[in-house]
């Protein structure tokens, strides 16, 4: 029960916070006289509650995105249903917690309340005023927030019912090491035409045709359309557009950081709580006593707690010019830091970085004018679609504008620079002769219109097109054939254990390979072939005009008692059992939402939804 205390404790912390820093948005009544927006099995979702859980919803995308999200995006990412879900759900736990008699003492509450450093005042201890001015600043009084606090202490009483003890056997995870580790050791060649003792022959006429006829679906032309298109793309008029240099310079010193950065330094910061205590550490560090790394652990830290990343002198405030004295692996300090007296310790330099507006000039031009580009033709569409109302034809369309026309033969496998956008594949292949052209924008700004002219069905390529084709494909077949008749007069000596070299084969031995492993130069599934082998198996495997044969020589268990592989059988277990726990919490929620009825008042939403746009 001790992590489940734990989690409380940091949901209540988190819980206190939130209200200080809400400082009341959104708690007084935001709809007059409505309170709630509903309910589930009597249990009220109140109506401030819902718009909190939306707002804090959008500063957590915010905070993960570095980008300002309006709730008008949020709503279209189906935020809001997402955040009514989960009211729903906790409101459906507390209506069965009230059933089944689930909730905490005052004395319980009491704890709870105290433990709450956002409640406590200098001396560490629970300051009453503090908590009075944090709940009434949110809109709340004691009676609702401490009643909160009694929920969610029981829903998670109830949740760790649900979910406690779920672990997957350890066999699960021997299972998948025992797949994903496993490795084989084995010897392989790739036979030629070289490795024959006859040269084969040029094929004749008879046998080229007798071939083409044999493997006609290798030599099948695809159904194609055949289409005329108009397309304008900003590439076509980039040199044509004008960029002023006011314009250049200002986006240069827009993005002047991008260009000009100063210095930077990886840099790790170890906070002490007073000065003295720094310099106790600073000289176990100096003569020997204890690494950098072990004073971070006696702190109960982890050097991930204290990575700063790359940081400019000017970021690091008064402790700037110390920490970029030392060299790279050197510790700066003990310092006075934004947090209190610190060691710092350098893990990387980083040149400073300038780029002249001339030397970026080109870079910005392009930028610039493929903008503009985009924009030049965005103003045209009007005008070309109104040519195409009229009746103008694709070519017509070449000479009254500046897109340019050509013709397609297209099917899903053509190369051509056109058939790259997924816009035009998406209308070329449903368009048809009774369509008439329209502009469709594609994905780099740029427009196009296509015409339907004819279609013609798969059929095969006639023999005169590809004789070569059918030459070589029959030489590769003859090769293989030999080959394969080679390596089965050699298989018994091969089957006893002879050496590849003793044929004269280039033997290449392969050790501690898993099913992962990429050998250059072998086929496609060769590790699966190799992974299906038993030991001193032979195979061979088709390879193009040639062969590759293998023998497998062992199979290497893993060691399970080796620290990594234990590691991640660890957390093998761990992420299956927390999802296994996540499956079953998800099931007993849906079965609590069929349990008691949700009641929603849709007038009440969409208040909300007014008040947050």
């Amino acid at each position: 029960m001790s992590k489940g205390k734990t989690s409380k404790t940091m949901v209540w912390i988190l819980m206190a916070m939130l209200i200080l820093g809400l400082g009341g948005f959104g708690v007084t009544n935001l709809s007059g006289a409505v309170r709630t927006i509903g309910d589930v099995g009597g249990k009220e979702i109140s109506i401030n509650d819902y718009a909190r859980a939306l707002q804090d919803e959008l500063r957590a995308i915010e905070a993960q995105t570095g980008q300002p999200m309006s709730f008008a995006q949020g709503q279209a990412l189906g935020l809001d249903r997402a955040v009514l879900g989960q009211l729903v759900v906790r409101r459906a736990m507390d209506a069965e917690n009230t059933r089944l008699g689930i909730s905490i003492g005052d004395e319980n509450l009491r704890r709870e309340l105290i433990s709450i450093p956002a409640f406590q005042g200098l001396d560490g201890g629970f300051d009453r005023e503090a908590y009075a001015f944090a709940i009434d600043q949110a809109g709340m009084n004691e009676s609702d927030f401490e009643d909160s606090v009694r929920e969610e202490t029981a829903r998670s009483l109830l949740q760790g019912a649900v979910v406690s003890g779920i672990a997957m056997p350890a066999a699960y995870a021997d299972t998948v090491i025992g797949y994903v580790a496993e490795q084989r050791d084995f010897t392989w060649t790739r036979l030629s035409e070289d490795n024959l003792t006859r040269e084969i022959p040029e094929p004749t006429e008879d046998q080229i045709s007798a071939y083409y006829e044999a493997n006609i679906d290798d030599f099948m032309v695809p159904a194609t359309r055949q289409i005329t298109y108009a397309w304008l793309s900003p590439e076509m008029i980039i040199d044509s557009v004008e960029v002023d240099e006011e314009a250049l310079r200002a986006l240069y010193d827009e993005r002047n950081d991008e260009f000009n950065r100063p210095e930077r330094r990886l840099v790790e910061r170890l906070v002490f709580p007073n000065m003295e205590a720094a310099e106790v550490a600073r000289k176990q560090l100096d003569n020997g006593q204890t690494t950098f790394e072990a004073l971070v652990k006696s702190r109960g830290l982890e050097l991930s707690d204290i990575d700063m990343g790359d940081v400019s002198m000017a970021e690091l405030g008064q402790a700037g010019a110390a920490v970029f004295e030392v060299p790279t692996g050197a510790i700066a300090g003990p310092v006075q830091s934004d947090l209190g007296p610190a060691l710092f310790r350098t893990n990387g330099i980083l040149p400073a970085q300038s780029t002249s507006f001339e030397d970026a000039r080109a870079d910005l031009r392009e930028e610039l004018a493929a903008e503009r580009a985009r924009r030049v033709i965005d103003a045209q569409i009007g005008d070309i679609d109104d040519l195409l109302a009229a009746g103008a034809t694709l070519e017509e369309l070449a000479k009254e504008t500046e897109m340019q026309t050509g013709t397609l033969d297209w099917h899903e496998t053509v190369e051509h620079p056109i058939a790259g956008y997924e816009a035009f594949r998406a209308v070329v292949g449903v368009v048809t002769k009774d369509d008439f052209p329209q502009i469709e924008v594609l994905e780099d700004g740029g427009i196009f219109a296509l015409r339907l002219d004819g279609e013609t069905e798969a059929h095969p390529a006639p023999l005169d097109e590809v004789r070569e084709e059918a030459a070589a494909a029959w030489r590769a077949a003859e090769v293989a054939t030999a080959l394969n008749a080679l390596v089965e007069t050699l298989m018994p000596r091969l089957e006893e254990g002879t050496d590849f070299t003793s044929f004269g084969f280039n033997a290449i031995e392969e050790t501690g390979q898993d099913r992962s492993a990429f050998v250059p130069g072998t086929p496609q599934g060769f590790m699966q072939t190799v992974f299906d082998m038993a030991p001193g198996e032979i195979r061979t495997m088709p390879d193009g005009a040639g062969l590759t044969l293998v023998r497998l020589n062992a199979i290497n268990a893993p060691s399970t008692g080796a620290p990594e592989i234990a590691a991640v059988a660890g957390s093998i277990t761990q992420q299956v059992s927390a999802g296994i726990a996540q499956d079953i919490f998800d099931a007993y929620a849906n079965s609590l939402q069929s349990a008691y009825p949700v009641n929603l008042n849709q007038q009440a939403l969409n208040a909300v939804h007014s008040q947050l746009q």
